[in-house]
């Protein structure tokens, strides 16, 4: 059963997204939004962590969000999505679990 993940937390502020990576599994999917995004600066650790993923996980990030935060120097490999790809994306998969 496939989840998507969502983080909307500074990856600065908590260890949520440490605690998420360690959940993935093939066929999941991990959604950046909010502060979220600033775990794809380079040079960090965060970013790091996000490379080193399985490409079984999907990395996706709402472009809004990134946008808003000058966020340019992004993974080959993440899907950007606008509201209504975010919508469809949690349709796609069979569980969302959004980390508060």
């Amino acid at each position: 059963m496939s989840t998507l993940h969502v983080l909307s937390h500074s990856p600065f502020s908590d260890s949520r997204l440490s605690s998420c990576l360690r959940l993935l599994t093939p066929g999941d999917g991990l959604l950046l939004c909010g502060d979220a995004v600033y775990a794809l600066q380079g040079g960090t650790a965060q970013r790091a962590a996000l490379e080193l993923m399985p490409e079984t996980i999907a990395l996706l990030a709402l472009a809004e969000d990134l946008h808003a935060r000058g966020l340019v120097q992004l993974p080959e490999r993440l899907q950007l999505l606008d509201y209504p790809g975010f919508v469809a994306s949690s349709i796609a998969f069979d569980k969302v679990n959004t980390w508060l």
